[in-house]
């Protein structure tokens, strides 16, 4: 860069701008790179208008990567904080769970022994001040809250606080520190035999979240697993073969990767799992993809377990991300990975064509494909076999599970469905609790006098009926009989994930989940 604007300057001293251009565009030895740093300096110095020179390249690199494959991205420093944030395992705040109730930040749990816990703050709180500036009341957007309460580790922010039962405001010096981000969402035992674990991602430390939650459940007499990958994203490559080491033997391949101008690699189990002979099941659904693919197919491909569910999301490919020096990522295509028995699960896709590759869950879901195995079709050629019991396993379009477990799209009625979509259930939950947290705490100090004595659903239900009708959601006398049911359930479920965490709230949400009962049902038998 810098010699082509020297060269300019020379010419500037003896030529016209014109003639400058005509020697410039017409270098027949110019590289493409050339090519690209002179347009930028063309547009820059030259242009009728004054432009934004760093959006100009980052759209510039964007266009090029709009022309390979889907998950070729460009990200700036902002988006690239967004990015890694939930994979990496910690960030610096205050250390709350909170949800928005009616423009208000109420808190719902502290981290134990975070820098809330230790100032006072507690569930039931309303944050209603940060830094004399007043985030409730002021349609403030979530993003703008979280600035404000976010900022390095060891710097402090003062908070004001509004608490039931107690008149005005209560101010509280915080110390922010380092906050854990959580990957794995729930694990309990389902049965007395059988443990359950649910996480959402797999970040730097998934497989210590992992290990903790699989040594509490061995303690609690698990003999059989769940792994629960519904909804899981993805993320960290070791991560997923960290994960699936625990239950392969030594040697067995859990996954290899083909580039074209990287090395290729192969990751094997090393032989210390320490669950290598634990019966099984995976459950997955459309929306399982990358990492939680890798750990599927390689328990598939070995016939170590069963999977349950639909078919998952279909990404075979594995990024590279590039830093660049403003902190803005690229992050590149560089390799296909493979499932042990050679399966490319990677779907179709066109180059340039992004929109409709993120399209197509909603294709599969016209087609059928999510009611109705018989709407799955998949060609000969890409048939492959597993390792030991020779079953039939197919590539090239996400991993089809042994068991398939439709889309109960009746399980929600249309009234659950408006009250749901229009915040109503929740916010009748939030409030109730915080109106009667004090009460509630004292009648179920543990799950299992919650499990034992809860009483609260018709009282809440009949909340919500009356909330919902004052914003026009109506329902005749057979809607809400059809609904009631599942509606009672989920008020169950959030008001215990409120009271004490996720693996509860899971816990009761399993007992009416298909594909959950399903994996009880396979286990049950071995």
């Amino acid at each position: 860069m810098r010699k082509i604007i020297i060269a300019l300057l020379v010419l500037a001293a003896n030529t016209m701008m014109a003639q400058q251009t005509q020697i410039i565009t017409n270098d027949r030895n110019a590289t493409n790179m050339r090519k690209l740093q002179i347009a930028e300096y063309l547009i820059n110095h030259m242009y009728v208008d004054k432009v934004d020179e760093t959006k100009l390249v980052e759209d510039a690199i964007k266009g090029m990567l709009n022309q390979l494959d889907p998950h070729s991205t460009y990200a700036t420093p902002e988006e690239v904080k967004r990015f890694n944030e939930p994979l990496k395992g910690s960030f610096d705040g205050i250390g709350v769970q909170f949800n928005m109730a009616e423009d208000t930040l109420l808190v719902i749990q502290t981290v134990s022994k975070g820098p809330s816990e230790k100032v006072g703050i507690l569930p039931g709180d309303r944050i209603v001040m940060v830094n004399d500036t007043a985030i409730a009341g002021v349609k403030m957007p979530k993003e703008d809250i979280m600035k404000r309460l976010r900022g390095p580790r060891g710097t402090k922010v003062k908070i004001g606080i509004v608490r039931r039962g107690v008149s005005g405001i209560a101010d509280f010096i915080v110390t922010r520190a380092q906050i854990p981000v959580t990957t794995v969402d729930a694990y309990y035992m389902i049965t007395p035999e059988i443990g359950y674990l649910k996480f959402g991602s797999f970040g730097l430390e998934t497989i210590k979240e992992v290990h903790n939650a699989l040594t509490a459940l061995s303690k609690k007499g698990m003999k059989k697993l769940i792994i629960d990958l519904q909804g899981n994203g993805g993320g960290f490559l070791n991560a997923a073969v960290d994960i699936t080491n625990e239950f392969l033997a030594k040697d067995e391949m859990i996954v290899y990767t083909h580039g074209r101008a990287v090395r290729n690699e192969s990751f094997k189990a090393n032989g210390e799992g320490k669950y290598q002979k634990i019966p099984l099941v995976v459950l997955v659904d459309e929306y399982s993809a990358s990492a939680a693919e890798i750990l599927t197919g390689a328990i598939q491909d070995h016939d170590r377990g069963l999977v349950v569910g639909r078919r998952t999301f279909g990404k075979g490919l594995v990024q590279r991300p590039i830093d660049l020096p403003d902190g803005s990522m690229i992050r590149l295509t560089v390799a296909h990975y493979y499932t042990p028995s050679g399966r490319c699960i990677q779907k179709p896709y066109e180059k340039g064509n992004s929109e409709d590759y993120h399209k197509d869950i909603i294709h599969r879901f016209n087609k059928g494909e999510f009611t109705n195995i018989d709407s799955i079709h998949l060609v000969d050629s890409l048939k492959f076999t597993t390792l030991k019991q020779k079953r039939t396993v197919y590539g090239g379009g996400g991993i089809m599970p042994d068991y398939f477990i439709p889309l109960d799209t009746m399980k929600y009625a249309r009234y659950h469905r408006e009250v749901a979509a229009h915040s109503v259930l929740y916010n009748v939950v939030l409030q109730y609790i915080d109106k009667n947290r004090k009460s509630m705490n004292s009648k179920y100090p543990n799950f299992k006098a919650f499990m034992k004595k809860y009483d609260e659903t018709e009282k809440i239900l009949k909340e919500i009926r009356e909330k919902a009708a004052e914003q026009k959601i109506t329902c005749t006398d057979d809607e809400w009989t059809k609904a009631k049911e599942s509606l009672a359930l989920q008020v169950k479920a959030l008001v215990a994930r409120d009271l004490f965490d996720m693996s509860e709230y899971f816990e009761i949400m399993n007992a009416n989940n298909a594909t959950v009962q399903k994996a009880i049902e396979l286990l049950s038998k071995k």
